[in-house]
């Protein structure tokens, strides 16, 4: 690892040189390759100089316990102490920067929330989780757009699709694809049974069109205008303004009625399909990846039960972790850091784990 290190720093030093030299500078080419190469060593080269000045302090402080003087002695082991210690945080610093990074973590989303097995109870938390996670986004600074929702009579929805905006949204909701149980007493129950119901989640890194622009031939794409219907299926315009598109190759559909224009109902059709595609073709072409990280903490398997939401004892436990936390009102306000920190730090874990074993 040492060996490694070194290495980085000096290359990091080479390319400082490089780019100082005429005939380099001279070449815009070499200037852009030598620059993107130096700015993605910048981060970490601070990191490995502090490791291996941490290095060399340590192995002057054990050549003192060869001394003769015992108070001499005393101070070189209570410093190798203290020196230990920073050298494993800086060390593992220094892993978790190598580390590859996940290419669409600096994306927007598409969150699709949609009810599963409980009925109106099940209907009613998609809208806690709906609201759970537009909070959370609204602190962070991040913009919410609804764009698609199927809701009930009785203020819950059976569906909902909303679109995230925001830096590295897919970074911190990634991990929220799965199956989110909640065990609660619902209001109509007045034997005080307890109900389980299940929604599930899907998180999906919203595609730039250009991610699809050469995949997706137009002559794919089946699109279909028709009335937009409310509760109970009647018409709610005279105007024929909802979507359905269909990408016949993959059998993907997406249909769009919440907007009073056709053409917006379009565009947040393709937003939606557009990015559904890229999921499944970045799952298809990173199968084996994907494979690998199903038993880690990674992006949920979508039929996975990945948290229970319970109401009498006030819990929340992510089962992928088995972290448990017991502010339940506080999470669904939208105070759900500790939890996605939790999920991230166990990922760069087995991460590190799996680095440590090739090594």
């Amino acid at each position: 690892m040492k060996n490694k290190l070194e290495k980085l720093v000096k290359r990091y030093d080479e390319l400082t040189d490089l780019l100082s030299k005429q005939e380099v500078l001279s070449n815009q080419q070499l200037v852009k390759k030598y620059s993107v190469e130096r700015k993605e060593l910048q981060n970490i080269i601070e990191k490995i100089r502090t490791f291996l000045r941490i290095e060399k302090e340590l192995k002057e402080a054990s050549d003192l316990l060869t001394s003769d003087d015992p108070e001499m002695k005393r101070l070189a082991e209570k410093e190798i102490e203290i020196l230990t210690e920073e050298k494993e945080r800086a060390l593992k610093d220094i892993k978790l920067s190598l580390l590859p990074k996940d290419p669409m973590d600096g994306k927007n989303i598409i969150m699709e929330i949609r009810a599963g097995v409980g009925g109106d109870e099940a209907a009613l938390f998609v809208a806690d989780l709906y609201k759970m996670y537009t909070i959370y986004a609204e602190k962070k600074g991040w913009k919410v757009e609804i764009m698609d929702s199927h809701p009930t009579d009785i203020g819950g929805f059976k569906e909902i699709i909303f679109s995230i905006s925001g830096k590295n949204a897919y970074k911190r909701f990634k991990y929220e694809s799965g199956v989110h149980r909640v065990q609660r007493v619902p209001e109509t129950e007045s034997s005080g049974r307890i109900h389980t119901s299940t929604v599930t989640v899907a998180v999906l890194p919203e595609a730039e069109t250009v991610d699809l622009e050469e995949i997706i031939n137009p002559e794919d794409l089946r699109i279909d205008v028709y009335h937009a219907s409310g509760h109970g299926g009647q018409n709610v315009q005279k105007v024929a303004t909802a979507i359905r598109i269909l990408h016949k190759p993959t059998g993907t559909m997406v249909i769009c009625q919440d907007e009073r224009s056709q053409l917006q109902n379009k565009i947040k059709a393709m937003r939606i399909l557009y990015a559904r595609l890229y999921d499944f073709f970045q799952n298809q072409k990173d199968q084996e990846m994907i494979e690998k990280r199903r038993s880690q903490v990674g992006r949920g398997n979508r039929n996975e039960r990945i948290r229970t939401y319970n109401f009498p004892q006030g819990r929340v436990t992510d089962h992928r972790i088995n972290f448990s936390l017991y502010n339940l009102p506080s999470i669904l306000e939208g105070e759900i850091d500790e939890l996605l920190d939790k999920l991230i730090e166990e990922d760069e874990r087995e991460q590190l784990e799996l680095l440590e074993t090739k090594e």
